[in-house]
């Protein structure tokens, strides 16, 4: 009898050892077809912003480019990606996470920030840019952080600006936005009192409109920005880290940060090793 249901078993087993060894093969191709996780293995989709110049901005003719996007074109380009493979879909910055989280993108590139609560979320790759965070204002008798008190000010939602204001602006009135323009527009239009943003933007801002002055500077190193990918994407992530490095490494990085933010200093920790 055992004998009996022995032979009857033999080729169930048989037939799930199969099944495995398919899912198993089926798998190793499915990642060597697509060795970091994208949604599109041919394509990489990436969440920015369109308002936040120079880091990410669109041209007149609706193309993105800024600091962050031709650097990240130049780190994907060395994992393979053709310019026309990578693809930019501008956000409002608060959905940026959340989209890559939930895998609508990629990865986020707009000068995101690195800071534990993110990272409870998502992942970072090694930091690229660090900075300053900015007021700007139209009001000249603001020279520092304690005329913020009493002041309507603008920042926008879920950036370093908005946690840095809520901990450290007491007795400001925040007000939020969806992004810089907007702000920008509050600002001009009399909603805010002045506006809190990273120093590169707010030098544009200041230069486009001649009544706004830079009141306020306050260095921002503890958190420097990375590219924003998928919790546990450790493959994407890691190349991603490689392809950065090699383009500080050879010089790649100094080049772009010249174009983009003359005169400003430059992180050494950026710079090429000698």
């Amino acid at each position: 009898m055992r004998m009996h249901i022995l032979k009857r078993l033999l080729p169930s087993a048989r037939a799930a050892i199969t099944a495995l060894a398919l899912v198993g093969s089926l798998n190793a191709a499915s990642a060597a077809e697509n060795p970091y996780g994208l949604i599109d293995a041919n394509t990489i989709s990436v969440g920015t912003m369109g308002d936040a110049k120079p880091y990410t901005f669109t041209t007149a003719d609706g193309q993105f480019t800024g600091f962050d996007i031709e650097l990240f074109l130049n780190v994907a380009g060395r994992l393979g990606f053709k310019p026309e493979q990578v693809i930019f879909t501008g956000q409002e910055f608060s959905a940026l996470m959340p989209s890559v989280a939930n895998e609508r993108f990629d990865v986020a590139v707009a000068a995101i920030g690195t800071t534990e609560a993110r990272k409870q979320t998502v992942d970072f790759s090694d930091g690229y840019l660090a900075g300053y965070l900015s007021v700007v204002t139209s009001d000249k008798t603001m020279t520092d952080a304690a005329g913020l008190k009493g002041k309507r000010l603008g920042v926008v939602q879920g950036t370093l600006q908005e946690i840095y204001a809520e901990k450290n602006f007491t007795g400001t009135d925040l007000v939020r936005f969806p992004d810089n323009n907007s702000a920008i527009s509050g600002l001009n239009n009399g909603t805010v009192d002045a506006h809190f943003l990273d120093y590169e933007a707010a030098k544009q801002y200041s230069e486009r409109y001649p009544d706004l002055k830079i009141a306020v500077n306050i260095p921002s190193f503890d958190a420097p920005a990375g590219f924003v990918v998928r919790k546990g994407n450790d493959a994407f992530r890691e190349a991603l880290n490689t392809a950065l490095h090699a383009a500080m490494q050879d010089g790649t990085w100094k080049t772009l940060y010249e174009k983009w933010f003359p005169g400003s200093p430059m992180p050494k920790e950026y710079l090429p090793k000698s």
